[in-house]
């Protein structure tokens, strides 16, 4: 009786066709051509938001540097002031940046600080996804003086 039972399996339809495999592979690509640029699109977009979340973070340990020292650092000292001592600083009561060290924007470029700035004391920019001036969507500047 065994023998019958693995007789019929085997003869029977075990595993799938080709056509069977085929069709689903259809399928998920489908779903992933739907899906898929809107995935890319919200990890643009988050990419965005984190960089003005880093530069409202700047602007609080700037404002942190500026009372301990009476000034914001020059556009030479840059935001490196902010986790290291310049020299030319005595009431230095940083790191004022967690870590000790600043980071770049969320697409591996570095932020561009000056100070005086014709934006006001001072201001820091991203030149978005392209680290470029200038663009627009993810290449768009994210900047301190838009908020």
């Amino acid at each position: 009786m065994t023998r019958r039972l693995q007789h019929r399996r085997r003869g029977g339809e075990a595993g799938f066709t080709l056509v069977e495999i085929l069709v689903v592979i259809t399928i998920i690509g489908l779903i992933m051509a739907l899906v898929g640029p809107r995935v890319l699109n919200y990890l643009a977009e988050s990419k965005v938001k984190a960089a003005r979340i880093q530069v409202e973070s700047f602007s609080g340990a700037l404002d942190l540097f500026y009372l301990d020292n009476g000034r914001y650092p020059t556009t030479s000292e840059g935001l490196v002031a902010l986790a290291q001592r310049p020299g030319s600083v005595e009431t230095w009561n940083g790191p004022y940046l967690r870590g000790g060290a600043v980071p770049n924007d969320p697409w591996g470029h570095p932020y561009v600080y000056r100070s005086p700035s014709e934006h006001g004391a001072y201001e820091i920019v991203s030149y978005g996804s392209d680290g470029q001036e200038g663009g627009t969507g993810t290449a768009a500047d994210i900047a301190s003086w838009q908020h």
